[in-house]
């Protein structure tokens, strides 16, 4: 059996008055991630981190903020193209394992919605979906309220 695992990594700043999508599901929030996209970094980073399991470059790479086609749409359809695209190399997904850092909104209460969403939507085990919010403890740009970042890890198995 082949194994490979490969790391997500991604920011948004926060803006006013725009959706905040993450896993998904919408958040209340006053502010939301700024994007070409729903901006949902939940789903960016896990593509990522696929993608880069897989040796196949990255989100920007395949679904480029240039390219109007991608404007406004749901990180979700990117997810699952992502997926489509491993599937395609002949691996499947294992495991994602995905830490959200940011100091509001409080994303503990939303967790377990926004894990079934993408277990449902990858046709995964709930239990292959690994999703933890923590802080910043008020430091850099995320403590300071102009932005949201995400951490992944992600393992993919081939015969």
């Amino acid at each position: 059996m082949k194994i490979r695992v490969g790391q997500g990594y991604d920011v948004h700043r926060w803006v006013e008055g725009r959706p905040c999508i993450l896993g998904g599901i919408e958040i209340e929030s006053a502010k939301g991630p700024l994007g070409h996209s729903d901006a949902d970094l939940v789903c960016h980073v896990i593509c990522d981190a696929l993608l880069g399991a897989a040796n196949l470059r990255n989100i920007g790479f395949h679904f480029s903020d240039k390219d109007p086609q991608w404007k406004g749409v749901s990180s979700i359809a990117l997810l699952t193209r992502v997926l489509e695209m491993i599937r395609e190399k002949g691996w499947r997904f294992g495991n994602v394992d995905v830490t959200i850092i940011l100091d509001q909104p409080h994303l503990n209460p939303h967790i377990p919605a926004m894990q079934a969403n993408l277990a449902q939507v990858m046709a995964v085990e709930l239990d292959q979906i690994t999703l933890k919010a923590t802080t910043s403890e008020g430091m850099g740009f995320v403590g300071r309220g102009e932005g949201i970042s995400a951490m992944a890890v992600a393992l993919i198995t081939a015969e």
